[in-house]
């Protein structure tokens, strides 16, 4: 699976009655809703029985063969994985919390954590088998919840500039580093190249994606430094919507293209370059057919005039205070985020390690295009882990949609997210 909490990985939040069960629950959990846990340290000892875990995408259909070396290191334990799809995932683990039914240990979106963390459900990680300095700093931003650690980050993507070697040594350009070069870089591959589309920007799905780094790269934040409120119409918001609307009016990004068209117009060229995670690397090269690995290549995001920040997804594990193997419950998630087992598991999943140190191990040094990608974690930032954050997310798409479509001004899209964000709230 790809993008768990990231472009299309994202579920939309459960609403209604479930959600409305929940939050009524965690008001009668120990440490329930605006309340910060100590976390209690976890057992070195031996362990044994069964652990259950729920895990989505294609990291559920690998990871049950992945786990029976943690097995045979530690006989009497089964790891019991239940495969499921992301389109199921949420939904199933909000019953499953209404109903007192939770597995052991689950992946979660990282834009989840809030929302889960809420509930009351979640047990926080144990600190004598966690140093969070170990893991990108961004990617443990995604476990937080009221200054509380409830999970620990598995797998991390990022998001880094794809584009057409061929098309732009055609056109006499290079990967460009400044949002005034990919202007540039997107007309001259129109005009000199035939790439009719120049850079694809994504405007319909999960489209915050495209535009929250367009914030942190001109300056700004979409809350306030107490993280109380939202800001998101600001002069620095509107200066990425400004940007990010630029390429429609330009002619060089398409706000009319069929559903299902990407990947396959970068691969015809008629888009020279987009922005997306490491998964593209691998999928982009199987769909492109033999000798396409040669036309693209991987650049650092581009950056704005407070830098190139980008955005950090990926994949978390929880464990669920309902568990009866907590022990063994968290020593398999951190035999998971061991530094040589993120390297295995990338070799198995290709899924970016969370943990820093697994980056020197020489799968992950053997493609520079991977390396981007370490080098873009370094300072990638994570939407704040707030229990309304999907819904806030959700507002902002529909005003970016107008954007593209060139029914709105940046000033206009600005002030109806702020509008937006302000009924939504954050859920705490």
């Amino acid at each position: 699976m790809r993008r768990l909490g990231g472009r299309t990985g994202l579920v939309r939040a459960a609403i209604g009655v479930v959600v409305a069960s929940l939050a009524l629950s965690a008001c009668g959990r120990e440490g329930g809703a605006g309340g910060r846990e100590k976390a209690e340290d976890a057992g070195t000892g031996k362990i044994s029985g069964t652990v259950k875990v729920w895990a989505m995408g294609s990291e559920g259909e690998l990871l049950g063969d992945f786990a029976k070396e943690f097995e045979r290191a530690n006989p009497g334990v089964r790891i019991e994985v239940t495969p499921m799809g992301m389109d199921v995932a949420h939904d199933r683990l909000v019953s499953s919390i209404a109903g007192n039914k939770t597995p052991d240990v689950s992946m979660i979106g990282t834009t989840w954590m809030g929302e889960l963390a809420k509930t009351g459900a979640l047990d926080p990680a144990p600190g004598n088998l966690f140093d969070k300095t170990r893991f990108f700093p961004g990617s443990w931003e995604t476990v937080q919840f009221d200054n509380t650690a409830y999970g620990v980050p598995w797998y991390v993507e990022t998001r880094a500039f794809y584009y057409r070697k061929d098309l732009a040594e055609k056109a006499g350009v290079k990967p460009p580093t400044t949002w005034e070069e990919t202007r540039a870089f997107a007309k001259a591959v129109r005009d000199e190249a035939g790439a009719s589309q120049g850079v694809y920007q994504n405007f319909r799905i999960d489209n915050w994606q495209e535009i929250l780094p367009l914030v942190w790269q001109s300056g700004g934040d979409i809350m306030n430094a107490a993280k109380t409120g939202w800001t998101l119409d600001t002069p620095e918001m509107v200066k990425a919507l400004t940007h990010f609307q630029s390429f429609y009016k330009d002619g060089t990004a398409p706000n009319k293209i069929d559903t299902g068209a990407f990947p396959q117009n970068f691969i015809k060229g008629q888009a020279a370059a987009f922005y997306s995670g490491p998964w593209m690397i691998y999928s982009t090269e199987k769909d492109g057919g033999p000798g396409f690995s040669e036309k693209f290549d991987v650049a650092p995001y581009p950056k704005g005039s407070a830098g190139g920040t980008s955005l950090v997804g990926g994949g978390d594990l929880v464990v669920f205070k309902s568990t009866k193997n907590r022990d063994a419950a968290w020593r398999f998630v951190q035999w998971l985020t061991d530094p040589k087992t993120q390297a295995k598991w990338f070799t198995v999943s290709k899924d970016l390690p969370a943990v820093q140190s697994a980056w020197e191990d020489p799968a992950l040094k053997a493609d520079k295009r991977v390396a981007v990608f370490g080098e873009t974690l370094k300072n990638a930032k994570t939407p704040p882990p707030l229990p309304t954050w999907t819904q806030v997310g959700k507002a902002m798409e529909r005003e970016t949609e107008k954007l593209a479509l060139l029914k709105q001004t940046p000033e206009q899209a600005a002030a109806a997210m702020q509008k937006a964000a302000e009924q939504i709230g954050t859920g705490k």
